[in-house]
């Protein structure tokens, strides 16, 4: 914080003075709330340039392409950390030592289990539902069921709740999918870690034995580790908007799926897929690339490119590695999708228009890719998304809880009819 000001000046009225803060890192902020006592609100469509609260968790320098959890670079969590540990990094805000590491894990891995009652839960959904629909019934639902730990001012019942949903998210992801293709619901095994759970609770069944492959479960951490958190996107601050009012941690996270279930936030992976499918062959590679140049053509390529990131996504890299691996480990270089993929890949670093626009291949579309060859259908994507973002969602509303907070009330700049008169229905024209 400064003593640092911004002097607004007004026709006809005095002068306004605006505190300005200063963060550790990032551009200064100006604080706006004195204008409300003088009977001005600000206008900021979409919130772009509107800080709605201080945070000590995730940094984003999208020209620069930096993302930082609590000050580690998310290149050096990918490459030298795991999913559990930068969980308890961005709930915590410090890594754990070798004790608090092994005892975090074996908390989640004692609460992944999820209550019989719920199984039966599941049947109240059509067998065709989308994922994400049930998701957000099944973990909005969880208060019903562990409501032990539902008061919001106890930070015992509060890390409980953490680690409750933290540790559940894969185990009804799975039951998710298993529902839909009709099989039986997998328990997870406590002789496995976080991935290598979800993987065995997806794709293994009742009838033989299931051999988890480590690389596919590396890369699958890497997801779930690269989608941990992403500082105040719309459906965190749909989480912090719905923790403003009180709300229980299970309805606040269900609340935040619902957010990402949309296709400009959480789907865009999934449209990475959709795309490659439509475009369906390598020799209409031109075709479609030279659509996404054409400026009267509303044809988008997805995965290219990002809203925050005016440079290359600082989690690409890592997640290309990833891709690269799975891809040489299942043989699927010569998969039909993939080959697209890969050819729109060498593309968008060649071409001097991609170059120039700075649309370089994201975290969204490697993550397409490998979650593709892994076997895992489109419509389960966002559910993957959700289940790596739990920790992040989790980690703001409890900041935002354990602080002073005010409830949410984003005000509006109104455009309708100014007052009038009813009128008795027979005397209207």
């Amino acid at each position: 914080m400064t003593d640092k000001k911004a002097r607004l000046a007004l026709e006809g009225k005095d002068p306004i003075d605006l505190p300005i803060h200063s963060g550790t890192l990032g551009p200064d902020v100006v604080d706006v709330s004195p204008l409300l006592a003088n009977g001005l609100f600000t206008y900021d469509p979409g919130f772009v340039a509107t800080a709605a609260c201080e945070s000590r968790i995730t940094f984003i320098d999208g020209d620069k392409g930096v993302l930082l959890h609590r000050g580690y670079p998310i290149e050096q969590l990918a490459e030298q950390s795991d999913h559990l540990e930068t969980c308890y990094l961005l709930l915590n805000g410090e890594l754990p030592n070798a004790r608090q590491k092994a005892e975090f894990a074996e908390r989640i891995t004692r609460h992944t289990m999820v209550h019989d009652q719920i199984t039966t839960f599941f049947k109240g959904f059509r067998r065709d539902a989308h994922p994400m629909a049930i998701m957000c019934g099944v973990v909005g639902a969880l208060s019903a069921f562990y409501h032990d730990s539902l008061d919001i001012n106890d930070p015992r019942h509060r890390e409980t709740s953490a680690i409750r949903l933290i540790a559940k998210m894969p185990t009804l992801a799975a039951m998710t999918y298993k529902y839909s293709i009709g099989q039986p619901f997998m328990y997870p095994r406590n002789d496995l870690n976080y991935a290598e759970n979800f993987l065995y609770m997806m794709f293994g069944t009742p009838c033989e034995e299931f051999k988890v492959n480590p690389v596919l479960a590396r890369a699958m951490d890497r997801i779930f580790l690269l989608h941990a958190d992403h500082e105040q996107n719309a459906s965190t601050s749909t989480v912090r908007l719905s923790g403003s009012t009180g709300a229980n941690p299970f309805a606040c996270i269900s609340a935040g799926i619902a957010a990402l279930w949309g296709p400009s936030h959480g789907g865009a992976n999934e449209a990475v897929l959709n795309m490659l499918e439509e475009i369906g062959d390598v020799s209409r590679i031109p075709e479609f690339v030279n659509r996404a140049k054409d400026k009267n053509d509303p044809f988008r390529l997805m995965g290219f490119g990002h809203r925050v990131y005016k440079n290359f996504d600082p989690r690409a890299k890592v997640m290309k590695q990833a891709a690269d691996e799975v891809l040489s480990e299942l043989g699927l270089e010569n998969d039909p999708l993939l080959k697209i993929a890969k050819e729109l890949e060498r593309i968008a670093l060649e071409d001097p228009y991609f170059i120039e626009k700075k649309l370089y291949p994201n975290v969204d579309f490697y993550s397409g890719i490998i979650l593709k060859a892994i076997g895992i259908p489109t419509s389960m994507f966002t559910v993957i998304f959700a289940l790596g973002r739990t920790p992040g969602w989790i980690a703001h509303w409890n900041e935002m809880i354990s602080n002073p907070y005010k409830i949410g009330r984003p005000r509006q700049l109104y455009t309708g009819p100014v007052r009038r008169d009813f009128q008795p229905l027979d005397q209207r024209s």
